[in-house]
Order: structure tokens, then C-alpha cells, then sequence
């Protein structure tokens, strides 16, 4: 499943931002948790970060708020099961929020690492390839091309049973007044 009602449509449009999506779906789960750390330790500097001010976190106290009370272990549980879009109560709470509200959870959880409040990454973990070579891409980009990926990445996770509403070209129904 994935995060909400029209999720399947990618907001990475052009054939760079659509490569570096495909160049993120083939990492493995840890390894595309080091990459949101990594490209959060960036902005401000390299990466243009989301404005916050666009997002309600108050639509994601589980998220924002419990779980800053759970074990590392289960912390990293949580961001494991987001990304692999299981259904867990955590994974509901992220796929019920819209882009801007998950751009914020990340946001915020890579905040928490750098403050020591949540599980953050080994201290001698080693990136590879893969991800210092998407990290690299990401931060040559324009804003507009990191945030139709960030939108693309963050919306692609988490999980609902919400299913998207067919289009009159799918039903081959006029809508009625």
C-alpha cells in the first residue's frame, strides 16, 4: 500500500529526479534510512530544506510525539516499517498525513538524531557508494527537483488501505450533479 489516496503518481517529473527515485528504491531499508539522515544533515547548506510553516504537526502526535518515548530499538522499528510500508500503527499514522506533514516527521526525527533524543545512525557506519552517490545528486539539484523527490520518496511509504478514487477516464463515467 502506500502513504495516501494518489500515491502512485510520482512527483518526480523529470527523467533526473525520476532516475534518483529508482536510484532510492533499490537501496536497501538502512540504507535509505542513512540516506534521509545524510540529506538532512545537509540543508540549510547544500539541500534547500521543506518550510516547515507548510505542515500541521499537530495532524501527527504519534509520530512527533510518542514516539519520542519509545526505545531506540523500537524507534528504528517505526522508521523500518514506515519505509517498508507495513501495517503497523505507526506506518497508519504515517500514511495518513499528506507530503508536507511527512517531509516534517523526517525533518524533525533528524533534528532528534542530532540532539541524541532519538536512535540515531552508528557512529562507525560507513555510506556506500549508492547512497553518498545519490546524496551527490541530490545536492546538485535545483530546490524544485529535491522536493518533487523528497514528495515522491516520502509518499511512498507508510501505510494505508485507502484507495485512490478512479478517474472518468478509468470508469468511463461522467461525474453526476
Amino acid at each position: 500500500m502506500t502513504a495516501s489516496s494518489n500515491k502512485n503518481d510520482s512527483q518526480a517529473q523529470t527523467e533526473t529526479t525520476q532516475k534518483a527515485v529508482e536510484a532510492f528504491n533499490k537501496l536497501d531499508t538502512d540504507a535509505k534510512l542513512a540516506w534521509f539522515y545524510f540529506v538532512y544533515k545537509k540543508m540549510g547548506s547544500s539541500i534547500t530544506p521543506a518550510a516547515p510553516a507548510a505542515a500541521e504537526p499537530e495532524l501527527a502526535p504519534l509520530l512527533l510525539g510518542d514516539y519520542y518515548e519509545l526505545s531506540e530499538e523500537q524507534q528504528l522499528n517505526v522508521m523500518r516499517d514506515i519505509v517498508n510500508r507495513k501495517d503497523t500503527e505507526y506506518s497508519r499514522a504515517y500514511g495518513a498525513i499528506k507530503e508536507n506533514n511527512q517531509l516534517l516527521v523526517w525533518y524533525a526525527w533528524a533534528i532528534g538524531m542530532d540532539e541524541k533524543k532519538i536512535v540515531g545512525i552508528p557512529e562507525d557506519y560507513n555510506a556506500s557508494e549508492e547512497i553518498n552517490n545519490l546524496v551527490s545528486q541530490t545536492e546538485k539539484l535545483e530546490f524544485e527537483e529535491q522536493m518533487s523527490i523528497f514528495r515522491t520518496i516520502v509518499g511512498h511509504m507508510g501505510y494505508t488501505d485507502v484507495k485512490p478514487i478512479e478517474t472518468q477516464a478509468q470508469t468511463g463515467k461522467t461525474s453526476s450533479l
